[in-house]
Order: C-alpha cells, then structure tokens, then sequence
C-alpha cells in the first residue's frame, strides 16, 4: 500500500515552514509521496485568502518542484466552494486506489479537529499526522476515541513562520527574503501580492 500524506491549507502563500512540515511528516511516517492540495474556501479560516487560487496553485508548483515526491494537486480548487476534507479524501480514495491517506496537520489543528465537518467519518478513511507549531499546545484528550486513535505526533524542527506574518511584511513594505522558496519570491513580487 502506498503511503501519501496529504497537505492540505490555503497556502495563501507557501512557505518554508509548510516544506519543512511534509519533509518531517514524510521522514517520521514513512509516507512515499506528499500531496499539497490548496483548499477553494478553507470552512475554518475567518478570511477569504488574498491571493487567487490559480495564485496559489501557482505558489505552490514553484515551491515544490525540485522535490520528487512532492506533488500539487487541484482537486479542491476544480471542485470549488467550502473544502472540506472529508470530500477530498473520498475523492483520492476513488480516483487513486491502492494508496492510504494521512492528512498533515500542525499542533494548532488538533484542538479544533473535533470540529471538522464529518470527523468521525473522516477517522475512518484517513489518519492524521500532527507536527509540532512552535508556541502551540497540542491536546488531543478532548477528540473522540476514533479520532485519537488515528492521530500520530510528529517532531520538526521549530520553525516560527506563518502566511500571517508574511502577508503582513509584505503589506509593512518589510522583506520575506528567505521566508519563501526564491521562486515564491519572485512569484510574489512579480505578481504584486500581498502589497499594501
């Protein structure tokens, strides 16, 4: 059985600590590939994402592609309205058998994964990975057994980087050198996202 991890966000944009996350979880976990899937509508996000979907699709190609097994995928954004990942992974499930899906997650996911649409459906037919997010408690007592049960931890490397915090610099005119992949970079700025 192949093993994918599954990336899921609304990359909004893509960063470094997103690599490193699905490099951790594919090490720790043994997953053959990862799969980076941009979310149309993230259901728990309070903001639109600034940047398109095709931008952020985009975003993503470039910062993946010098990694094997890394692969983007569209799905979400082809399906288009609220992505939830119960259908997402229903999806995989149909159009790529023989492959067993765990969905990376950073620690700040697992104190609301009790409130994604089907969960217990969703425990199901994927497992989660939960990296490490600096300054973030994970406590997973409070999920559902079935839900506990299909969650492992991942150790990475601390690393203090958000969407957030870039989309903000980039609005303050401050730089996000080294934040990004360099082909994110250019991407960016050629695209003049994320400016005030």
């Amino acid at each position: 059985m192949i093993q994918v991890g599954i990336m899921g966000g609304t990359f909004d944009p893509i960063h470094y600590g997103h690599l490193l996350a699905a490099e951790s979880a594919r090490e720790a976990c043994g997953l053959d590939e990862v799969w980076f899937i941009p979310a149309a509508v993230p259901p728990l996000k309070e903001h639109a994402p600034q940047a398109s979907a095709e931008e952020r699709l985009e975003m993503v190609y470039r910062a993946i592609d010098f990694q094997p097994y890394f692969r983007a995928m569209d799905i979400e954004l082809e399906r288009g309205g609220t992505s939830y990942t119960i259908d997402t992974v229903k999806s995989l499930r149909e159009l790529y058998p023989g492959r067993e899906f765990s969905f990376i997650i950073g620690s700040d996911r697992v104190n609301d994964l009790a409130e994604w649409h089907r969960i217990d459906e969703l425990a199901e037919l994927a497992s989660f990975i939960a990296v490490e997010r600096p300054g973030v408690e994970m406590d997973p007592s409070h999920l559902p057994p079935g839900v506990r049960e299909r969650l492992k931890r991942c150790e990475m490397p601390l690393l203090g980087i958000s969407s957030t915090d870039i989309r903000e610099r980039r609005q303050q005119g401050r730089s996000i050198r080294f934040m990004v992949p360099d082909k994110v970079y250019q991407f960016i700025k050629r695209n003049e996202l994320y400016g005030s």
